[in-house]
């Protein structure tokens, strides 16, 4: 028997048409609404701090007159910081993710393994302080230094990098790994030479952008002690430091006291936004390259 569709009635074309119409604003709305607040973040630290902005500022060492402070110790900090992140992160939390999707069997202890990644992804970043404080600074001795704060930063991100490396993996049609192994191809091999390399644009995605979360971050840091003082110079993973993050946090403490000092935070998110927009203008130009090769 032939059923046909009754033909919508005005009443109802218009509630559709207005719901539609709704649905549209509503949306155009909320995107706007983050443009608009981002805009007026811009638009407040630019006027704020691009007068202040100099070659002196991004060359000086800390200073308690405001004119005569810099923020080349706080950069040189946060390089160190990343030489410990970058590393850590991406070894380990490529190679577990390799494990958990490639090596290990489905069954509750991977579950289990999976749902607690995936809940520690959402743990507020001072508990992760608190650990780093605990294990790195105390247990181990290692004090306020950047291979403490690298740590304690990496076990910050390592579940956002496995997770996103997971996904990644998962998205490789499974019939590449098929025609690796017909030919004769060992597990790691295949790994190595058909996975890794297709998976790789979206894995580089997600642990920069974890990256450049772990640079702007600075609540686990403020607990670990990480002072924001006249210090030399960091030169290595086991001297003392500060970063950008807390640099401009305790300007903005100390502007109550001194207006100077807001000019100088305000400087300094300028350099942290624009060391943000590298980091993910980076992330889509390594995607868009290796996936143009796989």
């Amino acid at each position: 028997m032939l059923h046909t569709r009754q033909p919508s009635s005005p009443s109802r074309i218009r509630y559709r048409l207005l719901a539609d119409r709704s649905a549209k604003i509503l949306f155009g709305a909320a995107a706007l609404f983050g443009i608009l607040i981002m805009g007026i973040l811009l638009v407040r630290i630019t006027s704020e701090g691009l007068n202040w902005l100099s070659l002196d500022f991004l060359t000086g060492r800390f200073s308690t007159s405001p004119e005569k402070a810099g923020i080349m110790g706080a950069v040189l900090g946060t390089f160190w910081l990343l030489a410990v992140v970058v590393p850590v992160t991406m070894v380990v939390g490529i190679g577990s993710a390799v494990y958990l999707e490639l090596y290990s069997k489905s069954g509750r202890i991977r579950t289990f393994i999976q749902t607690n990644i995936g809940n520690l992804a959402g743990v507020p970043s001072i508990v992760y302080g608190i650990l780093g404080l605990t294990v790195f600074v105390r247990a181990l001795g290692f004090g306020s230094v950047v291979l403490a704060g690298g740590l304690t930063l990496s076990l910050l991100i390592l579940p956002i990098v496995i997770v996103a490396a997971q996904e990644a993996l998962r998205s490789v049609p499974s019939q590449l790994g098929d025609a690796s192994y017909a030919l004769g191809g060992s597990k790691w091999q295949t790994i190595q030479s058909v996975i890794l390399p297709v998976a790789l644009p979206a894995i580089l995605t997600g642990a920069i952008l974890a990256l450049s979360r772990a640079i702007g971050e600075t609540a686990p840091l403020v607990v670990l002690g990480i002072p924001a003082l006249l210090i030399p110079f960091p030169g290595g993973i086991l001297d003392r430091f500060t970063v950008l993050p807390m640099q401009i946090y305790y300007w903005t403490l100390d502007a109550a006291l001194v207006a100077d000092y807001a000019h100088l935070a305000a400087a300094a998110s300028i350099v942290l936004l624009i060391s943000l927009f590298i980091l993910n203008g980076s992330a889509i130009y390594l995607r868009n390259k290796y996936s143009m090769k796989a």
